[in-house]
C-alpha cells in the first residue's frame, strides 16, 4: 500500500484505506491506528533480553551530530487544534560532527514517544528497546569555509520525522545538513522539552483535508526556513532557548537548499517548491501530488522515485506533473520494493517481525520482495547523486542513464 491512488478511486476513499492499514510511523508492527480508532491488540509476551533493532551505518566519511529544535510560529494558530493558540513545531537539525566522543547517541525516538508507540501497538516495556541513531547528541559542528548545503525532510502521513533516518544520516555523512520536521497532529506523536507528547489530530480524511493537510506542511516548511536563516545569523531560535552546538553560525548555506520527503512528503516537497524560490531542487519517495503543482509543474529539479508496483501511468498526479514539469525531471522505480520501503523500516521491520508475529505475507507487504541491503543501497546512491548533481554541481552521471552497479533501479522514460 502507499500514498499514491492507484486506479480511479478518490483521494478520500485511499487515504481512508491507508489510514485503516496502518501505513504510518506505527507500521512497525503493522497495527496502528490513531488513537480514535485503535482496536486491542494481542499482548505479546515478555523476553529476557528485550530486542535492540539498529539501523545500517552511513557510509560517508563526515561523523555525524544531531540537536532537537522546538520552534514556535506566532503568526498563526494550530490548524488542527483551534484551542492552541499558536503553531509549535519539533525539528531536528542533523549535521557533519568535528567529534563525537562523549557525546550521547540520540535515539531514534525520544522516550516519551517511544512510550506512547509502545502503548499504541500493544507492546509491553521491555520486548523491544529504542534503536539508536547514529548521531551524536550536541556534538560540535563540523563547518565548511562556504557553508554546506541544507537539505529538508518531511515524513509521510500520519509519521515522525525520525522514520528517515537511514536515508538521512547518509547524507549528513556526506557533508550536508539535514532538517527533518514533525508536523504536528499529523504526525502521530510528536515530544516537545517539557515532556509532553502531541499526538494525531486530523478529522476524517476527505479531499479538502488532504490538500489542507499539504498546505499546512508548507507553511510549516517556509517557517523552518526562516528559523534556519535566524539560525545561520547567529540567533537561537528554540523556545527554550537550549544551548547549541558551537560552529552552528554561518554553517548553513542557505543559498542551496532542496528538500524531500517520503509519501504525503514528497507531495510537501513538490508543493513547497512551488510556494519557494529559496527551495532548488527535490525529490518525492513514492507520494502522490497534490495542489496546483501538479498542473504547473516546476521550473527546477524534481526526482520521483517510484516502488515496483506502481508506475507513473497508474498514477494521473505524477503523468499530469511530468508533463507539465519544465525543469530537469528523471522517474525511477526500485524493482522489488513496497511503499514503507522508503523508509526505515526497510531496516527495521526484518529484524523485529519475530518478535511483533508479523508473517513474512505482511513483511512483504510492508517493505516488498527486495533484499533490504540492496534497497538501502539503491535509494542511499540516487540521492547522494541528485544532491551532489543539483545542489553542488558535480555531476558524477549515475542520472544519466541505467546502471549495471544498481541494476534494482529502472529509469522510466
Amino acid at each position: 500500500m502507499k500514498l499514491r491512488p492507484t486506479d480511479n478511486h478518490s483521494v478520500r476513499s485511499f487515504l481512508r484505506r491507508v489510514l485503516l492499514l496502518g501505513i504510518s510511523l506505527m507500521v512497525v508492527a503493522g497495527l496502528w491506528a490513531p488513537a480514535a480508532h485503535a482496536q486491542p491488540v494481542e499482548p505479546l509476551a515478555i523476553t529476557e533480553q528485550p530486542l535492540q533493532p539498529t539501523l545500517p551505518a552511513p557510509t560517508g566519511h563526515h561523523r555525524i551530530g544531531v540537536v532537537q529544535l522546538h520552534l514556535v510560529d506566532e503568526t498563526r494558530p494550530d490548524p488542527w487544534v483551534p484551542a492552541q493558540t499558536v503553531r509549535e513545531l519539533m525539528v531536528s537539525l542533523w549535521y557533519p560532527a568535528q567529534r563525537t566522543h562523549c557525546y550521547p547517541l540520540a535515539p531514534w525516538l525520544p522516550p516519551a514517544a517511544w512510550s506512547r508507540f509502545e502503548q499504541d501497538n500493544g507492546i509491553p516495556p521491555g520486548v523491544l528497546q529504542v534503536p539508536l541513531t547514529h548521531g551524536a547528541a550536541g556534538a560540535p559542528v563540523d563547518r565548511d569555509r562556504d557553508g554546506r548545503p541544507v537539505v529538508l525532510y518531511s515524513p509521510g502521513f500520519g509519521s515522525n520525522r525520525d522514520s528517515g533516518t537511514v536515508l538521512v544520516e547518509e547524507l549528513v555523512s556526506r557533508g550536508y545538513i539535514v532538517v527533518t520536521i514533525d508536523h504536528t497532529h499529523d504526525a502521530n506523536a510528536v515530544e516537545f522539552p517539557d515532556g509532553r507528547v502531541e499526538t494525531f489530530a486530523i478529522p476524517q480524511v476527505t479531499d479538502e483535508i488532504i490538500e489542507q493537510a499539504v498546505a499546512v506542511r508548507v507553511a510549516d516548511t517556509r517557517f523552518v526556513l526562516e528559523a534556519l536563516t535566524e539560525l545561520n545569523a547567529g540567533t537561537n531560535p528554540d523556545a527554550e532557548h537550549r544551548r547549541l552546538p558551537s560552529g552552528l553560525r554561518g554553517a548553513l548555506r542557505m543559498s542551496s537548499v532542496a528538500m524531500f520527503g517520503h509519501s504525503l512528503g514528497g507531495a510537501t516537497a513538490a508543493a513547497a517548491m512551488l510556494e519557494d524560490q529559496r527551495i532548488n531542487s527535490g525529490v518525492n519517495l513514492d507520494g502522490s501530488l497534490v495542489g496546483p503543482v501538479v498542473n504547473a509543474g516546476l521550473d527546477r529539479p524534481f526526482l520521483l522515485v517510484a516502488n515496483s508496483s506502481q508506475g507513473r501511468d497508474a498514477d494521473e498526479t505524477w503523468a499530469k506533473f511530468w508533463a507539465n514539469q519544465r525543469g530537469w525531471r528523471l522517474n525511477l522505480e526500485l524493482t522489488g520494493s513496497a511503499h514503507n520501503s522508503f523508509t526505515d523500516f526497510q531496516a527495521l521491520v526484518p529484524q523485529t517481525a519475530g518478535v511483533l508475529g508479523l508473517p513474512p505475507d505482511a513483511v512483504q507487504q510492508l517493505i516488498g520482495t527486495i533484499d533490504p541491503h540492496r534497497s538501502i543501497t539503491n535509494q542511499r546512491a540516487y540521492l547522494i547523486a541528485f544532491f551532489n548533481t543539483h545542489l553542488r554541481h558535480r555531476d558524477g552521471h549515475l542520472l544519466d542513464r541505467p546502471s549495471p552497479q544498481f541494476p534494482e533501479m529502472q529509469f522510466i522514460p
